[in-house]
């Protein structure tokens, strides 16, 4: 049988009201969940279409990509984990391959979790040396760095999931 991508659950982003910690992990584990849900109920060859013919978009390179993203942010950058990368350089979209579409589902679950344990008890203000930039940026940064991300991905994932199926909605 196919492997099929899992149902998630989904409600707003929460807290509504709060400190400010509190609404960046809400807004983030939000667009995360987002994420996964717009792949859920999908086979593996599903997530891996190129919806676009002009495109190396999928939603299954988006799930890599955002696994990258969530490793090289927060376990490095944050937590200081020397780490290789989740895909090769420039592979994360173009080798995504059905077959592997368990694994890297899986792969992106883990790296949320590790991700969140990486900035447990690190302040927002704490800053973080951006070699190749030659710059610091504060943990605060990072945090509406990987929302913007996830977003912009999450209007891409609504157009592929609408192509693979004509699932539309948030």
């Amino acid at each position: 049988m196919a492997w099929i991508a899992p149902q998630v659950e989904r409600g707003h982003a929460e807290p509504l009201v709060g400190d400010e910690r509190a609404v960046l992990d809400g807004w983030l584990d939000w667009h995360r969940a987002t994420l996964l849900h717009k792949c859920a109920g999908l086979t593996g060859e599903q997530l891996a279409r190129r919806a676009v013919p002009t495109s190396n978009l999928s939603l299954l390179g988006l799930l890599r990509h955002v696994a990258e993203v969530e490793r090289m942010w927060f376990r490095r950058n944050v937590g200081g984990e020397i780490l290789p990368a989740v895909y090769p350089a420039g592979v994360d979209f173009d080798d995504a391959d059905a077959s592997g579409a368990e694994t890297d589902y899986a792969t992106l679950v883990a790296e949320m979790a590790a991700a969140r344990t990486a900035v447990a008890g690190v302040g927002l203000d704490t800053e973080f040396a951006m070699a190749s930039w030659g710059r610091q940026v504060s943990l605060r940064w990072i945090y509406v760095h990987l929302i913007e991300e996830y977003a912009r991905h999450n209007g891409h994932a609504d157009l592929l999931r609408q192509i693979v199926d004509g699932t539309t909605g948030v």
